[in-house]
């Protein structure tokens, strides 16, 4: 399959689905592809985060934080998730918050920062977790 037809057959697939606990293999394929090239590199190859990410470094700007089930990545709505990567932290953090997250509009499509955000849940799979992520989305709808 040529990348165009491959790319629109995974941004469909997310869309149709979003919430869909069980994305393609194919949309998990490009979200693990995209996020070692785009995010890996703060966020931690294995999600992991920076060290002491709760703290300021030294230039008052907060560390990138893990995404897997130590970090707080998953007590966001999806919709959360989805603006804060496109759009950086400008709509979502508190007044004064400092990081270097930056906004991937333009520099990725929707339908890549869909595919990344579901490698991110994927790695999401305590009962808490998967509880609490249910709970969000069934608020959501409402």
């Amino acid at each position: 399959m040529r990348p165009r037809l491959v790319l629109g057959s995974v941004a469909f697939s997310l869309l149709a689905g979003c919430g869909d606990p069980k994305p393609s293999a194919e949309a998990l394929a490009l979200g693990q592809k995209i996020y070692a090239q785009h995010c890996a590199a703060c966020h931690g190859a294995k999600l992991e985060g920076q060290p002491n990410w709760r703290s300021p470094l030294p230039n008052g700007r907060m560390p990138a934080p893990p995404h897997d089930e130590s970090g707080h990545t998953w007590h966001h709505a999806d919709a959360v998730l989805f603006g804060i990567t496109k759009y950086g932290l400008v709509s979502y953090a508190p007044p004064g918050y400092q990081s270097d997250m930056p906004a991937y509009a333009g520099k990725l499509s929707d339908a890549e920062i869909w595919a990344v955000l579901s490698f991110i849940q994927s790695h999401w799979k305590t009962k808490e977790v998967l509880e609490a992520r249910a709970e969000m989305a069934r608020n959501a709808e409402r």
